[in-house]
């Protein structure tokens, strides 16, 4: 089967359910002997990956080399309740003294929040359901290109309600959700990884019919801060549109990386440069929004900058190497210790930052493309699909 799926180009759908691997310990005595450890076919699963979309559905406990095969995929699924995923099952976690059920082991609170795996559903049809879909957005192989579907959603259509979707207060949060649902095809936008890496959206979606990849900050998650989780999850992502020739649309609320000793343990300055470094190889179109906030080398990674920027600011837009809120005391440090007043000296100082501080500031001296209304984001970017697939459809990612 996975042989069949590389040669003629097929996307492969593994249904897991078990260990699928060389046996257990009893097999040696028919055996006769002990083997060094190989998986027998293990290069079709490289190479397919490598290909063909690949779905893996894991409907009971998968163990060993059925785990291995599970994650072994660009989407996977697991369902509440009837699968565990584990390299080893609880019997054999006994040994080294941990006593564990599948549940606690291996469930759907682990691995579908730790990004081992990517979707949590409630049921066997809802995981056939979610990987019928998640398909439909991808090409049969690398060798051709997804499929426009057809669309009865103006291309034109402008959503009053983009208008108020940023409040006025930096500090308060806003859902980013819903802003993709004003923006993007109705009913096409489908996420993926929901549960881990929260403070980047990952989804499929439309625009006019055209498939097009979307990472999205989530501001009610560390408030979009890129953790290691979330770098992890961006790079992935990104990847999987580069090798199926996506368009990428990025719309950005990032306030940086995730700062403090728990991040700095996490590695996260090497996962965030990852997924900078997937998003300054991706050879697909790329547009981005910037919907508020861009700061540091996160900020950064919404694009290659290296390249012709397809990019669009809302006037919400607040950018910077630092944001000013946290960046006063260390920029102005000698200044506010020589203060007689130190507190009213720093507001002093942020008064006079806040009168730089506009977006249009910027857009006057060509550090931003263009400040648009927002309820023009939908046509603009449909405009953008239009001519990201006709590079494509000529051959060139």
């Amino acid at each position: 089967c996975e042989a069949m799926a590389h040669e003629l180009r097929l996307p492969l759908v593994r249904m897991i359910d078990g260990t699928g691997g060389g046996g257990s310990v009893k097999t040696l005595e028919t055996m006769g002997y002990t083997y060094v450890p190989m998986v027998p076919g293990w290069e079709h699963i490289v190479t397919n990956l490598e290909t063909v979309p690949v779905v893996a559905l894991a409907l009971g406990p998968t163990a060993g080399l059925g785990a291995a095969r599970t994650v072994a995929s660009h989407y996977s699924v697991m369902v509440k309740g009837l699968s565990q995923l584990f390299a080893a099952g609880p019997a054999v976690a006994a040994a080294i003294g941990e006593t564990v059920d599948k549940e606690q082991l291996g469930g759907t609170e682990i691995h579908c929040r730790n990004g081992v795996v990517d979707e949590e559903v409630a049921s066997e049809a809802e995981a056939f359901a979610v990987a019928r879909r998640f398909l439909s957005y991808l090409p049969s192989s690398i060798d051709s290109l997804a499929a426009r579907t057809p669309c009865d959603d103006p291309a034109d259509r402008c959503e009053e309600a983009l208008l108020s979707a940023v409040p006025r207060d930096p500090g308060q949060v806003y859902a980013m959700r819903r802003v993709l649902a004003q923006v993007f095809d109705h009913g096409s936008v489908f996420e993926m990884g929901r549960r881990w890496g929260r403070a980047v959206i990952t989804a499929f979606a439309r625009l006019n019919g055209w498939p097009v990849a979307v990472l999205a900050s989530d501001p009610s998650y560390l408030g979009g801060s890129w953790e290691a989780k979330t770098s992890e999850k961006a790079e992935r992502f990104v990847k999987l549109a580069d090798q199926f020739r996506l368009p990428i649309i990025h719309l950005v609320d990032n306030p940086g990386f995730m700062i403090g000793a728990d991040a700095e343990r996490a590695g996260t300055i090497r996962y965030g440069v990852n997924a900078m470094n997937a998003i300054y190889r991706a050879r697909v179109p790329l547009a981005s929004v910037i919907v508020r906030r861009a700061y540091g080398i996160a900020g950064s990674a919404m694009s290659n900058a290296e390249r012709f920027q397809y990019r669009f600011a809302w006037p919400s837009g607040d950018w910077g190497s630092l944001p000013i809120e946290g960046g006063v005391e260390v920029a102005y440090k000698s200044e506010l210790e020589a203060s007689a007043d130190p507190q009213a000296h720093l507001a002093a100082i942020r008064a006079r930052l806040n009168k730089v501080r506009s977006p249009f500031r910027s857009a006057e001296h060509f550090s931003v493309e263009d400040i648009i209304d927002p309820r023009d984001t939908r046509p603009l970017l449909c405009e953008f699909a239009d001519l990201a697939w006709a590079r494509l459809s000529a051959g060139r990612a």
